[in-house]
């Protein structure tokens, strides 16, 4: 019991470094792009006079040295001030709670579909060894991990919106739609739903599948399981009952990586299928240069998969108490 808390207490301990050395490395990452937002404004505009640029240079801060920069940056962070958007006119926290539920939407329906489906075909792949059906699958997962997510996204939008005209192409629901009752909202959010969270979980179905396989075949040989089937327990029994517990550690880790890589990162199919999420958010920032924005993107998204590694090795702890005290 000693043992785990202080494990606990040991990781909970590391996160405090691991926030800061992101913070310091997004910050000087950031100012060694060229150009700010001010540069932006500027050309968008048609040209600025040096003067009108310096003046809104020192409006925002961004004439003063960049040592005193950072140290405002990392005070603001302590008073829990992911600054201000001059882009968008609004602080970055108001702007990354307005577009998380739609990354969230996404990223949760992309994950559940992955792992459902994943975990089934690996197990079936598992199940059916050296078999055409195990041979099937295992291409299948080839394919899907070898595939560009944003080759596999352009292709279903060709094929269901633009040939078939099923689904449509992008946005998280119709322009100027008129509701009778939230059901129909719901059911159109569901249809611009289809494709990116597809797209998005293709990659992550085949991992799946290669994982769900291997670990399952590692546990197959072992004493334990022939002995459970000279028990006489049912094949299903042996599977669900025995194997995958044992099998499911390498799974639970790569869903917590997954989820957390899943909420910050899905900059590429939020792009292709417009959908107003964080991703997207960050894809503009970047062509902005807002600063403030794109490092409140990058710290809360870093936090996000530092919390979700934290929450696995916890997982493990509560799976396998002898992991903490191996490590405590």
């Amino acid at each position: 019991m000693h043992g785990r808390i202080g494990y606990i207490g040991w990781r909970l301990f590391q996160i405090l470094p691991t926030t800061f050395t992101i913070v310091i490395l997004a910050f000087v990452l950031m100012k060694l792009a060229p150009g700010d937002v001010i540069d932006v404004v500027a050309g968008e505009s048609g040209g600025a006079t040096p003067e009108y640029m310096a003046q809104m240079r020192h409006l925002y801060g961004l004439d003063i040295p960049v040592w005193q920069q950072f140290i405002h940056y990392i005070v603001s962070l302590a008073h829990f001030d992911l600054g201000y958007s001059f882009r968008e006119n609004m602080p970055v926290s108001d702007l990354i709670v307005s577009r998380l539920p739609a990354t969230i939407t996404l990223s949760l329906t992309a994950i559940i579909f992955a792992l459902v489906v994943g975990v089934i075909l690996g197990m079936i792949a598992a199940r059916y060894r050296g078999t055409t059906l195990d041979g099937l699958i295992s291409v299948f997962s080839t394919i899907g991990f070898a595939t560009p997510l944003f080759w596999i996204g352009l292709l279903l939008i060709v094929l269901f919106s633009i040939q078939l005209r099923w689904l449509p192409v992008s946005g998280l629901s119709t322009v100027g739609a008129d509701y009778a009752n939230p059901f129909q909202y719901l059911l159109d959010v569901g249809r611009h739903l289809i494709l990116p969270a597809l797209s998005l979980s293709l990659f992550f179905l085949s991992m799946y599948v290669r994982i769900t396989r291997s670990s399952m075949l590692e546990v197959y040989g072992l004493d334990f399981v022939r002995t459970a089937r000279a028990k006489g327990l049912r094949e299903w029994q042996v599977i669900f009952g025995h194997i995958m517990r044992n099998a499911a550690l390498p799974i639970i880790t790569i869903t917590g990586l997954e989820i957390g890589g899943l909420l910050s990162g899905s900059v590429v199919i939020e792009t292709v299928f417009g959908w107003p999420g964080i991703g997207r958010l960050a894809y503009d920032a970047v062509f902005s240069r807002d600063l403030n924005l794109l490092l409140g993107i990058f710290l809360f998204s870093s936090l996000l998969v530092v919390l979700m590694n934290l929450a696995v090795d916890l997982l493990y702890v509560a799976l396998d108490p002898r992991i903490g005290r191996r490590r405590s």
